[in-house]
């Protein structure tokens, strides 16, 4: 009996032993499997690493080219809006220009002032007076004698009384009524006639009397051929 009792600490010792062993294998080997996941995730950020500065560097490159293109793309467009604006200011000047020609070329025939002074258009007021009319329809049956056809300007003015724009709407009101009238009743066609408002700016007599303001205050048709 004594020599098997001594024999069970001996073999529960070897055992013992031996299950140590094994574990240590084990861990080993699952550290070791562990490692090298490890090491393969590393690999693996470290290359994305690498793709992702690759990336920002390309992107980098594609900003500044589209910066570039956008830089360019607005100086050509400002470019060709200063030349669009160049050409408008040259065309505006032959216009006007080719309209000051013309305007000489034309002789003027004769005119007709209607003023207050005559009985006409009165102090204030752009609503055109009988007696205006009736020097319109004279006029009118003259325009019909003139063969090679005419040309009609019609000029506002006011005497000095009142603030400078109010005189200015109130001289071209009554050219524009005159205007108005020559084409309402004696269709007189509107490319044959202009106006323009001269205000107070072009008196024929002093504004200091009353016979000069009513004087100064009258719609001038000037016929030309």
């Amino acid at each position: 009996m004594k020599k098997f009792v001594l024999v069970v600490p001996v073999l529960a010792l070897t055992l013992a032993g031996t299950s140590a062993c094994a574990s240590k294998k084990f861990v080993r080997g699952e550290v070791g499997q562990v490692n090298d996941k490890v090491d393969t995730l590393t690999q693996t950020v470290e290359e994305t690493q690498e793709r992702t500065r690759a990336n920002e560097g390309r992107i980098g490159e594609v900003d500044q080219r589209a910066q570039a293109a956008a830089q360019a793309a607005d100086q050509r467009a400002a470019a060709a809006g200063q030349r669009a604006d160049t050409a408008y200011t040259t065309a505006e000047k032959v216009n006007t220009r080719a309209d000051e020609i013309e305007k000489a070329a034309k002789r003027l025939v004769y005119e007709v002032v209607l003023s207050e002074d005559k009985g006409n258009f009165k102090f204030g007021q752009a609503t055109m007076p009988d007696d205006a009319r009736t020097d319109l329809d004279q006029l009118v049956q003259q325009l019909k004698a003139e063969p090679s056809g005419a040309y009609i300007e019609i000029e506002g003015h006011t005497d000095s009384t009142g603030a400078p724009q109010t005189n200015y709407r109130l001289g071209l009101e009554r050219a524009e009524n005159v205007k108005r009238y020559l084409y309402e009743q004696h269709q007189v066609p509107l490319h044959r006639m202009s106006v323009i408002s001269y205000g107070e700016d072009k008196p024929i007599a002093p504004n200091k009397t009353r016979d000069g303001r009513a004087q100064n205050r009258r719609v001038v048709i000037k016929v030309l051929t």
